[in-house]
């Protein structure tokens, strides 16, 4: 490709209108120049491959075996959800599957786990 200083042909000269310039930047965008690959999403595919996690595992579960009581529980909240149409359900409504399950408060309360409560003064 000649410079805009050099003649093209014997007689020749370039156009160096403004419209030319526009036309040889909309030529240049059109060409077909390759560009970096991107390794990163070949390599995730890669590893999704070779690896020997289990599929489809759930985040909210972090690969737990659950009791069956927690199966029980996390079912009724998921069907309650999708039921009434409410993805963040507040506590009172999750009382009330657990209500609705047949949960009741039949034991005096205990620490909390992970959590130490101070022992209750003696009653007089």
């Amino acid at each position: 490709m000649s410079t805009n200083s050099e003649p093209l042909e014997a007689g020749i000269e370039p156009i160096t209108t403004p419209e030319a310039t526009e036309l040889s930047e909309a030529e240049r965008r059109k060409r077909n120049i390759p560009v970096a690959v991107d390794r990163r999403r070949q390599n995730a595919a890669e590893k999704r491959r070779t690896s020997e996690r289990r599929r489809l595992i759930d985040p909210t579960t972090c690969e737990r075996d659950y009791s069956d009581d927690e199966t029980e529980f996390m079912k009724a909240m998921e069907r309650y959800k999708r039921e009434n149409r409410r993805p963040f359900p507040t506590w009172s409504e999750v009382l009330e599957v657990l209500m609705s399950m047949g949960y009741r408060r039949v034991a005096e309360p205990t620490d909390l786990p992970g959590t130490k409560r101070e022992p209750a003064p003696p009653k007089v």
